[in-house]
């Protein structure tokens, strides 16, 4: 039987030029982690360390152990899974071979050899020159020579990432003992039939010791066995399991997996085996034309998906630290906020067993780019034969996942070939248009045929259509961000969008951790060196200011407001687009991650802390979502039922002014079918009249009105909200006709709802605390699309909950303080939803502005409250959309002590006019901190509320972000890794939108 040994001891690590003693490493691992280790060079995610430690991508570097005798087999292999990047591998003195693809294994014949094995690592920089003067200059879309060989490209920086530019052992080395014959590779072609009959299909190959020995295989799937000669070094072994459970996509059904073996035998002795888990289900990528363009929509099942994804980049810019556990916590962050589609960006890398195992078990659909990004890359040797060789490699050993469902061929090549000015500087030049449209298709269709291929993204489906051609395939949205305001996000409808966003400094203790000792503020040095973006804080401060007023010379302000207006930008887009289903079929934020300490566009910041646009997710990827639109001339209430049963009721309206008079008030029927969107025209009594009025409207659970229920119109926020609590009930009801009707639109597809995904467990409805943004709402009218959680305290108000409240929250679980279900009765209520994550049932969101010059970020005041965000959309109005938590005796979801609370509503909040404009009275509530919470109770309209829980402890986590609340609303916020509950440091870590002073 084969016999492997880890090769994870004895090894050092040293200079050739003898500047670096000698010096400990760590396999798999690279020498800058080694080097840090070791205390040769500081940090470099730390302060402008980077900077400092550039040297060392520049050297060679050798990596050396000793290889004991050993016998007993034919053969013995010396297996390397991942080399970064250009090596020599010597034994004993003898060379055993060269490398340079960081994406490929490598294995070498070492029967009978030891001694002294080095590892030479030649500097990545000194390989890419040496190849650009041999093929010629290529453009790309930063200096570095990323394009010039197969290796990490953001190893080399990016607009979000260090230049670190790594060398080393980086994936495990092992020695291979084997005799006769060992397998080489198995090819599982997996499939499920419209009867339920899953087959596997298992292209066996073989490396032999001995040609003529007799060879058979054995395998076995679901209680099914079969074998098979081999013939040669090939052979099929077939296997057919009846009524084989499909697996589905998170939030569609279940997650079925199968162990499948393979044992290679001669004369029945056993001499290998190979392992796997995989997954039956179907999958098609439907491009056909329709009247709209060129449709690009996953089909799994045969079930039409509105994929709600997020872009993925390398969790750590060294690869080598992120460990099983870390990928199942950052992904299972992921499915927290409801998202159920993870593209691996090209600037990466084929992803390990340990991401594709975790996305198997949770139900995440993978979509795979094949590693080229915003370069033109040379098509001649000794590139061309990497490529095919990585990527045959690659394609069938990601095979066996479910989770993977989608092949691409490169990030934003096509689309920069024609519109970056590429196309005349190379000249007629090789550029990696044929490995997208040759020699990438080739592999995916001989190797895996099960599984659709894409050229590129964005890329239009052939040259007849610009590649980012909107009506026609996949479309990055990047004029909004780098030069228009993202309410012009509602100008079209992509049939999908796989990149767009926003950008946010990380949480205050990440920035305080990376950037020890500085005086932080919005240009100080450490925090632009943590700034990669191009005029990146010139961007953000152009975003801001088209809603709020800047906030020059105080740090804290600058840094809530623009996690405000992050959240509330991603909402604007994720609204419009999911109200225009099935003609959008997806939306991939951009970004779920940061691979170190930085302002960028990730939800989950560097250390791992989820930013509000985290939470703001989690609404908008539930799968109930309403939200304000325009259709024409109409304001309509777009309910978005991604569901699988119909989501229907009653619709409760008001309009209110900000001092929180109900003016009007009438309930309207509405049905949306299961995975469809349904119209409801908002009656012309009730669409607010000027600056000094705003839109409320709840909607229920299937069967009536939610008084507590609270949806943010246009950003759709799910989450529940207390009734008004000076509203007056029953002023009108309007039935579904007229200007009330509520039409089905189209058949809509989502996903179920996963704990912290927004959506209450077991009914796929959103009650999570979210924050609440509005969209279209009129010609050019503008929405608040963020989220909101957290309180303010208002002095001489807070209060310590007496015994009987309980803790036990989670981190991002929305777990609250109590008998398990709320921290107060009835407030905020918890429950599991799927893989062992809580989902919150209260929130609130909404939106507030300040008078005049715009709002500002508040911290904690007594009398400061609401926390908010809008979006400027055309001739200037502003809709915000929240959600909002009951106080008091008012029922609220998740925040009031009523018996009538119904937890799981919707909301959406209408305001026509952008934030500068709105007279917001000053915002006042009352704070209590409870074991566990902390509980906010609103007596004006509180906009964009934000508990930083970061403040009080770099571990303690908030179950929600950014929080908008109604007059007598109530919010309660969960907080873990708390050691010291303190009223007063509760008040210290409370921002909100303030009027403007």
């Amino acid at each position: 039987m084969l016999q492997a040994t880890p090769l994870t001891e004895g090894w050092i690590l040293r200079h050739s030029d003898g500047t670096v003693d000698e010096l400990p490493a760590v396999v798999p691992g690279c020498v800058h982690t080694d080097l840090l280790a070791a205390g040769v060079i500081p940090d470099p995610f730390l302060g402008r360390n980077e900077t400092e430690v550039g040297w060392v991508g520049r050297r060679d570097w050798t990596y050396e152990t000793d290889l004991e005798p050993m016998n007993g087999h034919e053969q013995t292999d010396l297996v390397f899974d991942g080399l970064d990047t250009v090596a020599e591998i010597h034994l004993d003195g003898r060379l055993l071979g060269r490398t340079r693809n960081m994406h490929r294994s490598y294995r070498f014949d070492v029967t009978g050899m030891s001694g002294r094995l080095a590892v030479r690592f030649v500097s990545a920089y000194a390989e890419a020159e040496a190849v650009r003067g041999k093929l010629g200059e290529r453009p790309a879309a930063y200096g570095e020579p990323y394009q010039y060989l197969r290796k990490m490209a953001c190893s080399f920086g990016w607009d979000w990432g260090p230049t670190l530019v790594t060398a080393g052992i980086w994936r495990p080395v092992r020695l291979e003992r084997w005799s006769t014959a060992r397998i080489a590779r198995v090819r599982p072609l997996v499939t499920v039939d419209e009867q339920g009959l899953g087959v596997v299909e298992l292209a066996v190959e073989v490396e032999r010791a001995r040609v003529e020995a007799p060879l058979s295989v054995e395998a076995s799937v679901g209680g099914v066995r079969a074998s098979a000669s081999i013939d040669g070094t090939e052979g099929v072994v077939r296997l057919e399991v009846p009524g084989a459970r499909l697996w589905w996509p998170r939030g569609y059904g279940e997650q079925p997996l199968y162990d499948v073996e393979l044992t290679l035998l001669h004369e029945g002795r056993p001499l290998d085996v190979w392992r796997r888990r995989v997954g039956f289900r179907s999958v098609e990528l439907d491009r056909s034309a329709d009247a709209h363009g060129t449709g690009f929509t996953l089909v799994v099942n045969g079930e039409r998906l509105f994929a709600r994804g997020v872009n993925w980049i390398p969790d750590d810019v060294f690869p080598s630290r992120i460990t099983r556990e870390r990928y199942r916590e950052r992904l299972g962050q992921a499915a927290g906020a409801g998202v159920d589609l993870v593209r691996i960006w090209g600037g990466g890398i084929y992803e390990s067993e340990d991401f594709y195992d975790a996305c198997d078990e949770l139900g995440l659909l993978v979509w795979q780019d094949f590693p080229f990004a915003c370069a033109a890359y040379p098509e001649e040797q000794p590139l061309r034969g990497e490529v095919e060789a990585e990527a045959r490699e690659n394609v069938v050993r990601l095979m066996p996942h479910p989770s993977l469902v989608l092949w691409n061929g490169n990030n934003e090549n096509l689309w920069g070939f024609r519109d970056w000015g590429w196309e005349a500087r190379l000249a007629g030049d090789s550029w990696g248009e044929g490995y997208y449209l040759g020699v990438l298709p080739r592999v995916v269709a001989e190797l895996d045929p099960t599984r659709p291929y894409t050229a590129g993204s964005p890329w239009s489906g052939s040259w007849e259509h610009h590649p980012n051609d909107p009506a026609h395939g996949t479309h990055h949205s990047w004029e909004v961000w780098n030069r228009e305001d993202y309410a012009e996000y509602r100008g079209e409808v992509p049939r999908f969008v796989a990149e767009f966003g926003w950008q946010a400094p990380p949480a205050y203790a990440t920035l305080a951790r990376a950037l020890p000792g500085e005086v932080l503020a919005a240009d100080s040095p450490g925090v632009l060196h943590h700034q990669k973006a191009d005029d990146g804080n010139g961007k953000l401060r152009r975003g801001l200011e088209r809603h709020f007023a800047f906030p020059e010379g105080d740090f804290d302000r600058w840094h809530y407001l623009m996690q405000v207006n992050q959240a509330r930008a991603v909402a604007a887009g994720i609204e419009h687009w999911r109200s225009h289903w099935p003609v959008c079929a997806g939306t991939v934020v951009w970004q779920l991650n940061d691979c170190w300490p930085v302002t960028s566009w990730a939800a989950i910041d560097g250390d791992g802390r989820e930013k509000p646009l985290y939470h703001e997710l989690r609404r908008l990827y539930a799968d109930r979502l309403l939200t304000v639109q325009t259709r024409g001339q109409r304001l309509v209430l777009a309910a978005v039922n991604q569901a699988a049963e119909p989501w229907a009721g009653v619709l409760r309206l008001r309009r209110m002014s900000v001092d929180g008079e109900v003016t009007a008030e009438a309930e309207l029927d509405f049905h949306a079918a299961r995975r469809a969107v349904a119209d409801v025209t908002v009656p012309a009594e009730l669409v607010p009249l000027g600056p000094k009025e705003f839109l409320v409207a709840d909607a229920g659970g299937d069967g009536g009105v939610s008084r507590g229920a609270a949806v943010d119109a246009d950003t759709g926020w799910s989450s529940a909200a207390g009734t008004d609590r000076g509203g007056n009930a029953g002023r009108g009801r309007g039935s579904a006709a007229g200007a009330g009707e509520a039409t089905a639109t189209s058949a809509a597809h989502g996903s179920g709802t996963e704990a912290g995904a927004g959506a209450e467990a077991g009914t796929g409805q959103s009650s999570e605390a979210g924050t609440g943004a509005s969209q279209d709402a009129g010609a050019g009218e503008d929405t608040a699309t963020s989220a909101g959680s957290g309180s303010g305290m208002k002095a001489g108000t807070d209060t310590t909950a007496g015994a009987g409240h309980g803790s036990g929250t989670e981190a991002g679980a929305g777990a609250e303080a109590g008998t398990g279900r709320s921290s107060e009765a009835g407030t905020g209520a918890s429950q599991d939803a799927g893989a062992g994550e809580d989902t919150a049932t209260s929130a609130g969101s909404g939106s507030g502005s300040e008078t005049g010059a715009g709002a500002e970020a508040g911290m904690g005041r007594s009398s400061e409250a609401g926390t908010g965000a809008s979006q400027d959309a055309g001739a200037g109005e502003d809709t915000a959309a929240g959600v909002g938590h009951g106080s008091g005796s008012e029922t609220g979801a998740g925040a009031s002590q009523d018996a009538e609370m119904e937890p799981n509503g919707v909301r959406a909040l209408y305001f026509p006019s952008p934030d500068r404009e709105i007279p917001y009275p000053r915002p006042e509530f009352d704070v209590a901190v409870v074991p566990g919470a902390v509980i906010v109770t609103a007596h004006t309209l509180v906009r964009d509320l934000l508990l930083q829980a970061d403040r009080l402890d770099p571990a303690a986590r908030a179950d929600r972000g950014l929080v908008t609340l109604l007059p007598g609303e109530r919010v309660t916020i969960g907080v873990s890794g708390w050691k010291t509950p303190d009223p007063d440091a509760a008040r210290s870590a409370l921002y909100c939108l303030e009027p403007s002073r």
